[in-house]
C-alpha cells in the first residue's frame, strides 16, 4: 500500500531514530515532573533534566508538532499525552520473554514494564525444571507453544534472552506468531523479514564502550609524581594548583 505524503504514518516514519529514543526520555522526565506537581516546564529546564541542549530538544519536539508557548514553555499534561500517542503507548503492548535464565527471570519480574504499558504476559523456556513454574504469577510455557500462546495473548513485543545459538530459531517462532517487534539480548545478529523491527542490546559491548572511556580518561590524567603547574607534593612530586 502506498501512503500519501503527509499522512499520519508517513509523518511517523519521518521522525529520525535518534529522536524517537530521546522522545522516550522526555516522556519519562515529564512523568517525574508531573508527579512532583509541576504543570509547565521550559525547554531549557526539560533539556537540562534530560541531558540534551535546548535547541536539540525544541527540534525533536517540532517533529511531533509541539512548539511550546512563548514565556510559558510546555504544558506537561498535553505534551505527555502527545508523546504517548506518538510512541504507541495509548494501547497496551503485551510482552513475551523467551529464555527464563538469570536475565530473563530479572526482566520477567521487573515491575516497571507493566507500569509503563508493557506488561509481561508470556514466558517461555525449554528447561523442564522451569516449564510450568510461575514467575511473578506467570507460568513458564515450553517454547514449542510460543506461536499459539503469543497469538492467544495478543503479544506485540518479543524479548529474546536466550543463548546465542538458540536466538534465531526463537526469532523465527516469534515472527511466525505475528510478532513484529523484537528486543534481542542474545549476542547474534538476527535475520528477519523487512517488516519486523529488531532492537539489539549487547551488554558486553556497552561495558566495552565504557571501558574505552575509562582508559581514555586514565590516559589523559597526569602520571603520579609528574610535574604540573610547578607545585610540589609532600613527597617531592608535583600537583595541579
Amino acid at each position: 500500500m502506498t501512503l500519501p505524503p503527509g499522512s499520519a504514518v508517513d509523518g511517523l516514519r519521518s521522525i529520525p531514530e535518534a529522536t524517537v529514543a530521546r522522545l522516550a526520555v522526555y516522556l519519562r522526565t515529564l512523568g517525574e515532573l508531573a508527579e512532583s506537581g509541576a504543570e509547565t516546564v521550559s525547554s531549557d529546564e526539560l533539556a537540562g533534566a534530560t541531558g540534551v541542549n535546548g535547541a536539540k530538544l525544541r527540534k525533536d519536539l517540532s517533529h511531533i508538532g509541539s512548539y511550546g508557548i512563548r514565556g510559558v514553555g510546555y504544558e506537561i499534561a498535553p505534551l505527555r499525552r502527545q508523546l504517548e500517542r506518538i510512541l504507541g503507548l495509548t494501547h497496551r503492548q503485551a510482552v513475551a520473554v523467551v529464555g527464563v535464565g538469570n536475565l530473563g527471570h530479572a526482566l520477567a519480574g521487573y515491575g516497571g514494564f507493566g507500569g509503563r504499558g508493557f506488561p509481561v504476559t508470556a514466558l517461555f523456556d525449554v528447561d523442564p525444571d522451569l516449564v510450568g513454574v510461575p514467575v511473578d504469577g506467570i507460568p513458564v510455557d515450553h517454547v514449542r507453544a510460543l506461536p499459539e500462546v503469543c497469538r492467544a495473548r495478543g503479544i506485540t513485543i518479543g524479548v529474546i534472552a536466550t543463548p546465542g545459538q538458540a536466538a534465531q530459531a526463537v526469532c523465527d517462532l516469534l515472527v511466525q506468531a505475528g510478532v513484529q517487534c523484537i528486543l534481542n539480548f542474545a549476542p547474534v545478529v538476527l535475520q528477519v523479514p523487512e517488516e519486523v523491527e529488531v532492537r539489539k542490546v549487547d551488554l558486553a559491548v556497552e561495558l566495552q564502550i565504557l571501558a574505552f572511556h575509562v582508559a581514555r580518561r586514565q590516559a589523559a590524567a597526569p602520571a603520579p609524581g609528574y610535574p604540573v603547574n610547578g607545585h610540589p607534593t609532600d613527597n617531592g612530586s608535583m600537583v595541579v594548583s
